[in-house]
């Protein structure tokens, strides 16, 4: 990839001709840059495409969502354009609802909808949440939380500051999951790949096979881990995304 960004939501630009692109949106609290290594493992014929979401890093001034329609239609608005050609969405936790509401409104929409859909680590949408929501925790049980699931940098334990800073981004992308209530519809024609962590407090097994329901070809992969789980298995998670791709 080379040039400068065109769109805010890809800081790395876009790939040449020729290659599948993989568009990888973020967890809560998270930013393109977890996604920096990828393209190390993808291999040739995959361009990972790390998204960058309002309020964060360079898109720091601006405004973080706080529900999932207008994420998905700023998304859209800005993205819509790159959605074309040999594409498809990976997407973990909060990520995970984005791209499946973004494969919907194009499905929908009559649009080139992605090849695949790969999702991680967020129960099914149709489900009900019956989890406590975590955006209205004072700091201290909210940090507790974060670093209960093992998403809390070691750079934020040490700097109170830079802690201070995060918060407000990990509520409004908390609120963005957890105010999103399901109106249901019809199955995806998109074949669906489903990645989770066999102990993942905020997605278990069952709640992640849920997602089967909702798209075409389903499959489900599970790693020994928690909600972080693939941090350590993205060699392994990329294998099989090629593998579903044909690459």
């Amino acid at each position: 990839m080379t040039g400068a960004p065109e769109r805010p939501w890809l800081p790395g630009g876009m790939p040449g001709t020729g290659v599948t692109k993989l568009f990888c949106f973020p967890h809560a609290g998270g930013s393109a840059l977890v996604y920096r290594d990828w393209q190390a493992e993808a291999g040739d014929g995959l361009a990972v495409l790390p998204v960058q979401p309002p309020g964060r890093a360079e898109r720091g001034r601006e405004r973080p969502h706080q529900n999932i329609e207008s994420f998905v239609d700023d998304a859209l608005d800005d993205l819509g354009e790159a959605f074309t050609g040999d594409y498809a969405f990976f997407g973990h936790s909060v990520g995970a609802l984005a791209v499946y509401l973004i494969t919907r409104r194009l499905v929908e929409r009559g649009a080139h909808p992605p090849r695949h859909l790969f999702v991680s680590g967020r129960a099914a949408p149709q489900l009900p949440d019956n989890r406590p929501p975590l955006r209205g925790l004072p700091d201290d049980r909210l940090t507790a939380e974060l670093d209960a699931l093992g998403g809390l940098p070691q750079v934020l334990r040490r700097e109170p500051e830079l802690l201070s800073m995060f918060l407000p981004l990990l509520r409004a992308d908390l609120a963005v999951n957890e105010t999103y209530r399901h109106v249901p519809g019809a199955v995806l024609p998109v074949p669906l790949t489903v990645f989770g962590g066999d102990h993942d407090p905020r997605a278990d097994t069952e709640e992640l096979a849920s997602w089967l329901e909702v798209g075409s070809d389903p499959d489900l992969f599970l790693y020994p881990g928690g909600h972080f789980y693939l941090e350590n298995r993205v060699p392994e998670l990329l294998h099989t995304v090629r593998t579903k791709l044909g690459r």
